[in-house]
C-alpha cells in the first residue's frame, strides 16, 4: 500500500480497470464526486454499491452513478459487504488498482447510552492474527469500528489474492492524524508522521476518530506483514506431470525398459521460477527478494539420457508454468 493518489502511466491509462469502494448514498458524497471526475478519464471502473454494510442495494441510491458519462460502457456496480471476508474477491479480480475511499461516519450512534470496553491494538482482546476483536454487544463498535477496521482488512485481503492489482490507494482521514492527546502550540505544524492516540480518542468518546485511527494502523500492519513477500532460498528438480504420466506408460509398453529412471527437466532455484513468471505475466505481483541473506543454493543438474530412451521429450519449465497459470485461470482460481 502506498499513500499516493496517482502514479499512473499516461500511455496505459485508458486501458486500466479500477475498483472503487465507497458508501454511496450514505454520506459518501466524497467518493461519488470523485467517481464522477474519474469517469471522465476513460478508465474502466467497478464500484461497490451497497450503501451501508447492513443495508441492501437500493437502485435509487446508485442511479446517479449510472447516469454518469460513459457509465453504461465502463462502470460496473457490485454489491459488497464490508464485514464479510472474501466479499470483494470477485470485484478486485481483474482490476489494476483499488481505491478504498470511505467508511461509516456518524457523530452519534443508535445507542448513545451504550457502555462497553474498547480494546487497543495491544490489549488482551486481540485475535490470534494480531487484530482487534470486538467486545460484547458494542453499538459504537458495530456501527463505526467494525466496518472501518474489518472492512479495510477485508478489502486488502482481497487485493492480496488478486494477481492483477498493482496498487491500492486507501483514503484515511485527518481524524487519524490530529488527535494526539496533548496541547499544541499555535506554531506547531502537523504532518504525515503524526498519528492519533487511540487512548485519547476513547477517553474523549471520539469514536469516528478511533475507527479511522485503528483502521489505518491495521492497514499499515497488514501491508508490512502480507505484502513484503519473499521466495525461499531453495532449488528443486522440476518436471511436468504430463511427462511423468507418459514415462509410466512408456515404462509399461517398452519391453526393454528396466531399472531406474530419473525424471527431471531441470534443477532451478526459486528465483528462476519467479523470473520466468514475471517475464510471462508482467502484471503479476510476485515476490522480489529471497527469504534470507545467505548465498543462493548451488545448482546441479540431473542426467536425462536414460529417460530419453523412453521417448520422453521433456516439457520445459517455462511451458509448464504457463500451463499451470492458464489452468488456474480457466478454473477461476484467479484472474489474469
Amino acid at each position: 500500500m502506498q499513500r499516493t493518489l496517482s502514479e499512473r502511466e499516461p500511455y496505459q491509462f485508458h486501458h486500466l480497470s479500477a475498483f472503487a469502494l465507497g458508501r454511496h448514498g450514505d454520506g459518501g458524497g466524497r467518493s461519488e464526486i470523485w467517481e464522477e471526475e474519474e469517469m471522465k478519464s476513460g478508465c474502466r471502473w467497478r464500484s461497490e454499491a451497497a450503501q451501508r454494510w447492513k443495508w441492501g442495494a437500493d437502485p435509487k441510491k446508485t442511479e446517479h452513478l449510472l447516469a454518469l458519462h460513459g457509465a453504461k460502457e465502463r462502470l460496473h456496480l457490485f454489491k459488497g459487504n464490508l464485514l464479510e471476508e472474501g466479499s470483494f474477491d470477485s470485484m478486485v479480480n481483474g482490476c489494476d488498482s483499488v481505491f478504498h475511499t470511505a467508511s461509516p461516519c456518524f457523530l452519534t450512534t443508535s445507542d448513545p447510552q451504550a457502555h462497553f470496553i474498547l480494546a487497543t491494538l495491544d490489549s488482551p482482546l486481540q485475535s490470534k492474527s494480531g487484530y482487534l476483536q470486538s467486545p460484547a454487544n458494542p453499538k459504537y463498535w458495530k456501527e463505526l469500528i467494525d466496518p472501518a477496521l474489518k472492512g479495510t482488512l477485508n478489502v486488502l485481503g482481497s487485493c492480496t489474492k488478486s494477481p492483477t492489482a498493482k496498487r491500492v490507494v486507501l483514503t484515511s482521514s485527518m481524524a487519524s492524524v490530529e488527535c494526539i492527546g496533548r496541547p499544541r502550540p499555535p506554531n506547531e505544524i502537523t504532518d504525515e508522521t503524526w498519528f492519533s492516540n487511540p487512548e485519547f480518542c476513547k477517553e474523549n468518546t471520539l469514536w469516528y476518530h478511533l475507527s479511522k485511527t485503528l483502521a489505518e494502523d491495521a492497514a499499515w500492519k497488514f501491508t508490512k506483514e502480507k505484502c513484503s513477500q519473499t521466495y525461499p532460498n531453495v532449488s528443486y528438480g522440476w518436471i511436468n506431470v504430463k511427462d511423468v504420466a507418459n514415462a509410466h506408460i512408456q515404462a509399461y509398453e517398452i519391453p526393454s525398459a528396466i531399472g531406474r529412471y530419473c525424471l527431471v527437466e531441470r534443477i532451478a532455484h526459486f528465483s528462476e521460477v519467479v523470473k520466468i513468471l514475471h517475464e510471462l505475466y508482467p502484471s503479476f505481483q510476485l515476490p522480489k527478494k529471497v527469504s534470507d541473506d545467505k548465498p543462493y543454493i548451488l545448482l546441479h543438474q540431473v542426467s536425462k539420457e536414460k529417460a530419453k530412451t523412453l521417448g520422453i521429450d521433456f516439457i520445459s519449465l517455462e511451458e509448464g508454468l504457463k500451463e499451470i497459470v492458464e489452468s488456474l485461470t480457466e478454473k477461476k482460481y484467479f484472474g489474469m
